[in-house]
């Protein structure tokens, strides 16, 4: 089921199913909400699943001047506060993630629990495994036909507004976004930060967001590259509804969740 629903910054779509938790499913970059087929049935059969698409993807329209990642999370709070009208999961992938992240910081009253997947909290620069790729997102690129496909299929912006929203994306991928570690720090919804082991996003950056938020929680998937949502989405949910349904478990050797454990220097706790 969709809708549209009027917020201060742009109409977005949304689309509902199941009951329960609420569940915010924030797709990745140039994509829309076709990307969680995987996922959506296993999840709604637990949770209230919330899917809005994001100004300028999918059934949402684009708006005048350049996207950001801050706007993108103003959105979304705008939509958790209008729509659900209460905390929920975020479970973001990719630009998703971004968001996701920057909801937690900014307005932890409505944020239960997240996960984190792909995510960065750095450009592509600075953050990416192949910052060359950046080069290669042309409107007409072969690797980007499907994601075009996608966007011309339901875009109340229609087809020809394609190379407007990748140029607009491409100029925010080299820089943002920018997140300070000190921000992150202060990240109290319990996290789960997500990853391929073969991910666009870097291993070692990957880490840094993992070591910056406290008690934040890391799964790496084997075989899996930026897409393991769909290359092994049955281990991907059973992680992603694991963590939202339980709390952790007390470990036998705690280091880094020790209480009292001082960080290493220069590291958030």
């Amino acid at each position: 089921m969709g809708d549209y629903v009027e917020l201060p910054g742009v109409r977005t779509w949304y689309e509902t199913d199941g009951a329960g938790d609420p569940l915010l499913l924030l797709h990745g970059g140039l994509c829309t909400n076709e990307t969680w087929g995987a996922q959506r049935a296993e999840f709604a059969a637990r949770l209230r699943v919330l899917l809005p698409e994001r100004r300028g993807h999918g059934r949402t329209p684009d708006v005048d001047g350049p996207l950001s990642y801050r706007d993108m999370a103003d959105d979304t709070i705008a939509f958790i506060e209008s729509v659900v009208d209460g905390p929920a999961h975020l479970v973001g992938w990719s630009d998703g993630g971004v968001v996701a992240l920057l909801v937690a910081v900014a307005r932890p009253d409505l944020v239960r629990k997240v996960v984190a997947m792909g995510a960065n909290f750095l450009p592509n620069p600075q953050s990416g495994a192949a910052p060359e790729m950046l080069e290669q997102l042309t409107p007409d690129a072969p690797d980007m036909a499907v994601f075009r496909e996608m966007y011309e299929a339901v875009s109340p912006d229609g087809a020809a507004h394609w190379p407007v929203v990748v140029g607009k994306m491409v100029e925010m991928f080299r820089t943002e976004p920018a997140i300070p570690l000190e921000d992150l720090s202060r990240i109290s919804a319990p996290t789960l930060v997500l990853v391929g082991d073969d991910d666009l996003i870097t291993l070692e950056h990957t880490i840094a967001l993992y070591r910056a938020i406290p008690g934040s929680e890391l799964a790496v998937v084997p075989g899996t590259s930026h897409a393991l949502l769909m290359e092994k989405p049955a281990d991907v949910n059973r992680i992603i509804l694991d963590f939202l349904a339980n709390e952790p478990v007390p470990t036998m050797f705690p280091i880094r969740r020790h209480q009292g454990a001082a960080p290493a220097s220069g590291t958030p706790a």
